[in-house]
């Protein structure tokens, strides 16, 4: 009886033993670099968005010049363009915004071919070329709403389509792709890198804001782009950090766009304080503006459990850049008053500091081109 009791308590040890065993959690394994090998054959659709994205802001950017006429027609039929055209994956609010009779792809077309002065600004008239850029009456620098609002409401929301199914090892690189980066993460979309390598759209970006010193939001966004492909190589196990990774991934695209908004309200507040600004200068700080706009805007309407702001947050930025989501805009008056309105900027970039808790370090940071500087 003695022995029996014995081996059963062995039995019970050894049982105990090995469950614990299997309760120990593996540890995932992630490489330094990212794997590849695949990508080009898997990028196919996310590089040819990109790409049309590109032709489309190509066409817009002709009316900088006032000797060129743009079209709506062709603005329409490159946004239509491909197997799988921009139409089909920006969001319909931003869609309606862009397509149809007195809306942007018509505004754009409408100011193109001739010139315009901030200082006479009128609502019978379209608007025109000034300091180097194509504004519509009120202000807009419209071809950035048509390239930088499609960064997200295009090319993000793509990616929110990505992350919202089955996540494969194609679909960690198509991830990749419409981010704008590549497997050599370059950190940079200078010239000084290979075409092949080089950050495109919102990695672009995300270079710019990053310092190289390995804790920036780009080197930070790499890290869990690589997180994400080991967690799905080594399977079910691993789901946890699975999502851990694509979480980081939406939360650091977000914030790299809303750093690049901030950066945008940095030069008009200079150039628009100073004394006597070139037109130049002024075509410039509009343009600036414009660009702020278009990076905002394009995050409405987004699914709200794909971002941190919302679109009540989004409008009271808009509006402080003179540019309400509904409604007439007067981004003019920042060159004809700055006085008075250029604290708006300041204030948009105070509401994206406590949205996003960006330290007072990274908001300084932010004023900066790092790959220029850099140069890198």
């Amino acid at each position: 009886m003695k022995k029996i009791s014995l081996l059963f308590l062995a039995t019970i040890s050894l049982f105990s033993s090995c469950k614990k065993d299997e309760e120990i959690k593996k540890t995932l394994e992630i490489p330094s670099t990212y794997d590849g090998s695949a990508f080009e054959a898997n990028t196919t659709v996310q590089n040819a968005l990109i790409n049309q994205l590109t032709a489309l802001t190509d066409e817009a950017k002709k009316g900088r010049t006032a000797a060129n006429t743009v079209t709506k027609e062709n603005l329409e039929n490159l946004f239509e363009l491909g197997t799988n055209p921009l139409s089909n994956e920006i969001t319909s609010y931003y869609k309606s915004r862009l397509t149809g009779n007195g809306n942007w792809f018509d505004k754009l077309a409408q100011a193109s071919g001739k010139t315009w002065d901030p200082n006479s600004n009128d609502s019978n008239l379209t608007g025109g070329v000034y300091g180097g850029y194509l504004f519509d009456a009120e202000g807009i620098e419209i071809e950035q709403l048509v390239e930088k609002g499609q960064f997200n409401a295009t090319l993000y929301n793509h990616a929110v389509k990505l992350m919202s199914g089955p996540i494969s090892l194609a679909t960690v690189d198509q991830l990749v792709a419409i981010f704008g980066a590549k497997p050599a993460f370059a950190n940079s979309g200078s010239t000084n890198v290979t075409a092949e390598n080089r950050d495109r759209a919102m990695a672009n970006y995300g270079a710019r804001r990053d310092k190289n010193n390995g804790e920036g939001m780009y080197s930070q966004t790499k890290a869990a782009f690589i997180k994400l492909q080991a967690a799905v190589k080594a399977g079910s196990d691993f789901n946890a950090e699975k999502e851990e990774a694509l979480k980081s991934i939406q939360v650091l695209w977000e914030k790299i766009n809303a750093a690049t908004v901030v950066n945008y309200c940095y030069s008009p507040i200079s150039a628009l304080s100073s004394t006597n600004p070139t037109e130049a200068q002024i075509g410039g700080a509009l343009h600036a503006i414009g660009e702020g706009i278009g990076f905002i805007h394009g995050y409405r309407t987004i699914p709200q459990n794909y971002r941190t702001i919302t679109d009540a947050q989004i409008d009271e930025i808009l509006s402080l850049f003179n540019a309400p989501a509904q409604g007439k805009a007067s981004v003019y008056k920042f060159a004809i008053d700055p006085v008075n309105e250029l604290p708006k900027l300041q204030q948009a970039m105070n509401k994206l500091q406590s949205i996003y808790g960006f330290s007072n370090q990274e908001m300084e940071d932010f004023k900066s081109n790092w790959v220029n500087i850099q140069q890198r």
